[in-house]
């Protein structure tokens, strides 16, 4: 088992942890792991952290597909890469949703599947650099030839010799993008993960490896299930302090009719509470959450 610490994206005002960074990675510690939603953004941190760390793994907890081309994804993780000395950096992908997507992105959700399917093969062409990148996706084209196109697209290759095995782990829950992820990616980031949860997603592990083939299995794939720590003697004050941030990703992370986060809870068996979630009312009477955004660390736990 490793360690992970994870930092989350920021609040209104940008710090990072600089002294809990090191000495996590006085102590052993595998990785750390930023984030990104609609502020500070997950790629810049670790440019920072590169310099001030020495050995840690440099890890996306995730960026947001839409928020940048996989070509841009790739070149800003190959050269965090060369900057940390190589062999640091782990890409963690993820799709976010409709509301951040379209509503901050500008970009339409699409096929988040194939979006992946295209991204993660993409990057992996970029970072190997074996031929000039031609891609014919069913999301993402290489050279582009759609609308507005000028015809003039040329297949290139990085100039940038990057590391050619840079990680790439996907941060997903549904059965098809769990299998997807078996099948292209490195790792995993599983979103809601909890004690009894392997049974439930093995299958579709294992579905997407024999996709995959090549002997692929668990042995040479990482997962980091995030556990959210509290220091503090008294446990019914832990828990509450950890209630704003499950009611934010429960009850704001998402629309009304559509909220992932919301329905991973009820699959889980907290078909109450999502109730609760989701009629919570402010003194006027008007049914809206009324929630607060903490910034807190984390233990990633990976096996």
């Amino acid at each position: 088992m490793k360690l992970g610490l994870a930092i989350g994206y920021s609040g209104a005002q940008l710090r990072l942890p600089v002294p809990r960074i090191v000495r996590a990675e006085e102590l052993g510690y595998d990785s750390i792991w930023t984030a990104e939603s609609y502020g500070s953004d997950a790629m810049s941190p670790l440019a920072y952290l590169a310099a001030v760390t020495k050995r840690i793994r440099l890890g996306t907890g995730v960026i947001q597909l839409a928020a940048r081309t996989p070509a841009n994804a790739a070149m800003s993780a190959g050269t965090i890469d060369a900057l940390a000395g190589g062999n640091r950096v782990v890409v963690g992908l993820g799709v976010s949703g409709p509301q951040i997507v379209e509503g901050w992105y500008g970009e339409p959700w699409g096929k988040p599947y194939y979006r992946l399917r295209d991204y993660v093969t993409i990057m992996r062409k970029i970072f190997r650099r074996e031929a000039p990148v031609v891609h014919a996706g069913r999301e993402i084209r290489l050279p582009y030839s759609g609308p507005g196109s000028s015809g003039l697209g040329k297949p290139l290759r990085s100039i940038l010799h990057m590391n050619p095995d840079i990680p790439i782990f996907l941060g997903t829950e549904n059965e098809a993008t769990v299998k997807l992820c078996a099948e292209l990616c490195d790792g995993w980031l599983p979103l809601g993960f909890v004690p009894g949860s392997m049974p439930h997603y093995r299958p579709w592990l294992e579905h997407g490896f024999a996709r995959a083939g090549a002997g692929k299995s668990l042995d040479k794939f990482e997962i980091f299930a995030m556990l959210p720590v509290v220091i503090d003697k008294d446990v019914r004050a832990a828990f509450a302090r950890m209630k704003p941030d499950i009611a934010l990703y429960a009850g704001g992370m998402g629309a009304r009719t559509k909220n992932f986060h919301n329905d991973l809870m009820v699959r889980q068996g907290f078909q109450k509470q999502q109730h609760v979630s989701r009629n919570c009312t402010s003194p006027g009477g008007k049914k809206k959450p009324r929630l607060r955004c903490l910034t807190s660390s984390s233990i990633c736990v990976h096996w």
